[in-house]
């Protein structure tokens, strides 16, 4: 009986050895607007063609300066089944495509993948499907300010963003790319940040309160974006997000907050692309 406890007393003497953290997941978010005018949004820009020469070079400064951050996956908008989340049209992807897809995932997320030689591309998107909830449930908002006598406060706000769309599509004619999609990184950007989702707090009585309703299933898709990231990344990755700006806020806030990921901060990239550098 002595010497057992001896032994234990001799093992509990012995340092432990340390166990090493996995490596972080480092996470890009790259916001963008819809470079082949889709139109599937509440507020929408036209934009010219970015297959154009002029155009090309800015989107090869931008692959070029994101390629630096050396990504070792690319996640695009994209609807995909798990667990792998691998897009079957990166597979057929070439060059030539560049000079005739309009598509932002084709146009940056495929054109930096290859540029990394990376074997796949996954697509982390989420939509509501039949018998699942609306993810953008604006009518609601829309009847609760007309019965409630607030539909022009709440045009007003929607005229705001619709007025940031319209000075975008005037400024890109003598605007670059990366120095369009600096503007659209930032979180007080009014077609990228969150203060438009927070204002519509304001559209609700008791339990009535749409404008929270619209904020909370918003979350959600993007939480279930952000948990399909996290399903496909391995230790150690570095993943490039490439996403409409409108999600940024929340993918950026994931990535600074959850353990064991690191957000990449991707306007130096920008600024370095949009300088020519």
């Amino acid at each position: 009986m002595f010497g057992m406890l001896s032994l234990a007393a001799s093992v509990a003497g012995v340092a432990p050895v340390p166990v090493a953290s996995p490596a972080p997941i480092e996470v890009m978010v790259l916001g963008t607007y819809h470079f082949d005018n889709p139109g599937l949004d509440k507020v929408n820009i036209q934009v010219d063609d970015v297959t154009s020469p002029r155009r090309q070079r800015e989107l090869d400064a931008l692959a070029a300066a994101i390629a630096t951050f050396k990504p070792t996956r690319v996640m695009v908008e994209a609807q995909r089944p798990g667990p792998l989340y691998d897009v079957p049209a990166y597979k057929a992807f070439t060059p030539a495509a560049l000079t005739a897809d309009r598509d932002e995932r084709v146009q940056i997320g495929y054109r930096i993948a290859a540029r990394m030689k990376l074997p796949s591309v996954q697509g982390i998107d989420e939509q509501s499907g039949k018998g699942e909830p609306d993810y953008f449930p604006f009518g609601p908002i829309e009847d609760w300010a007309a019965a409630h006598g607030r539909k022009a406060e709440l045009d007003g706000m929607t005229a705001e963003i619709q007025a940031s769309a319209t000075k975008t599509e005037h400024d890109l004619a003598t605007t670059s790319i990366p120095a369009m999609l600096l503007r659209y990184n930032e979180d007080s950007s009014p077609t990228a940040g969150q203060g438009f989702y927070y204002r519509l707090l304001k559209f609700g009585d008791g339990e009535a309160q749409p404008g929270a309703v619209l904020n909370a299933m918003w979350y959600m898709r993007n939480a279930k974006i952000f948990g399909k990231l996290v399903e496909a990344a391995k230790p150690g990755d570095r993943v490039l997000v490439v996403y409409g700006a409108g999600h940024g806020y929340w993918l950026r806030h994931f990535a600074s907050t959850m353990p064991g990921y690191r957000l990449v901060d991707v306007r130096p990239y920008l600024k370095r692309a949009a300088g020519g550098r």
